[in-house]
């Protein structure tokens, strides 16, 4: 067994600092191998037990000479590992996430396929029900963002519906593509665990079960951006859509996630998508009216007070939803003194 260094302070510091540095990327290893797809489960399991104690095995115990070289090529086979660990698309998907959407834009006329429109009638009872449709973008006439919390007010998912002059609308909520086999785990986000997935739906289903099947506490903002921003937003999102259906990739809780993917596809400045509002996404609504892309007439906490979903008891969703949920909201703003005159 190697000497522990001497008694020189700076040694000293220096051996406590690498042993930190080894015993974090000991923790992130067994974490990576841990929540990975990998399989069987008992391989997975196994490296998530054997790697990281060889790791640390080898830096605590092993001679001097050995440790050297060891610990960097134990680095190196992690990090190619994890770099070249691929998403995919064929799995077996939890029932929500089994057929993705695709969609084909000629001119004018945008065309999805598999657009998904479930009946819940609890959370995990519902009948799969998916319809093919077909949108023209100069019939584009809004965009809503919603923000749905389920426990406090930091963590909320955030996602977009589009609105056309027909009534229709199209709710895209970018989400973790999880697997039957697996439990939903939000430290599983961090790792190579979930693909990215664009559910492509009703506002029955994404925003119905939300408001009426998990009974959540649910906003809808209205975002007033431009025809030409909502159009290129929309194209950004359908480009993704058919993009994933062929090129898989991976969520990520920090980089790639459902509000950074928003900021991402809006085509917002670096500095915004770092905003700390960002990671704590329940203040999402808060940056987007910074950005003075909400109504500003109100200040924000009286906004987010009357842009609350309010369902009554008992309520499910229908072919009447969306316009019941936006009937009391404030989705449009108020003219001035000087436009009245």
């Amino acid at each position: 067994m190697s000497k522990l260094p001497h008694n020189s302070s700076t040694h000293g510091w220096i051996f406590w600092i690498k042993a930190a540095g080894v015993c974090l990327f000991s923790l992130y290893s067994a974490a990576a191998f841990y929540y990975s797809t990998l399989t069987p489960d008992i391989l997975r399991l196994g490296l998530s037990i054997v790697f990281p104690l060889l790791v640390l095995g080898v830096f605590f115990f092993a001679p001097a000479r050995l440790r050297r070289p060891a610990i960097p090529a134990l680095c190196a086979i992690f990090i190619i590992w994890y770099l070249t660990d691929p998403p995919r698309n064929h799995r077996d998907w939890a029932g929500e996430y089994a057929l993705p959407a695709d969609t084909i834009v000629t001119g004018r006329t945008v065309h999805i396929q598999n657009i998904r429109n479930f009946k819940y009638k609890t959370e995990t009872d519902y009948t799969p029900r998916y319809y093919d449709a077909e949108y023209n973008l100069d019939d584009l006439s809004s965009v809503d963002m919603i923000t749905s919390y389920w426990a406090g007010e930091s963590i909320a998912h955030v996602f977009l519906t589009f609105g056309f002059k027909d009534g229709r609308h199209l709710a895209i909520s970018i989400e973790t593509r999880r697997q039957k086999r697996f439990p939903y785990s939000a430290i599983a986000g961090f790792f190579h665990h979930y693909e990215m997935f664009y559910v492509t739906a009703d506002e029955q289903d994404l925003i119905g079960v939300r408001t009426d099947i998990r009974k959540e506490r649910v906003y809808l903002y209205r975002l007033f951006i431009s025809q030409q921003t909502r159009e290129r937003l929309l194209k950004s999102y359908l480009s993704e859509i058919h993009f994933l259906h062929s090129h898989p990739r991976w969520y990520n809780t920090l980089a790639d996630n459902c509000t950074t993917e928003i900021l991402s596809r809006a085509g917002a400045q670096l500095h915004y998508r770092l905003d700390w509002r960002v990671l704590l996404s329940g203040y999402t609504a808060s940056l987007a009216y910074d950005l003075g892309l909400l109504n500003t007439q109100y200040d924000f906490p009286t906004l987010k007070r009357l842009s609350r979903i309010q369902r009554p008891d008992g309520a499910m969703p229908d072919a009447y939803y969306s316009q019941e949920i936006r009937a009391n909201l404030p989705l449009e703003k108020k003219p001035t003194l000087s436009q009245n005159k």
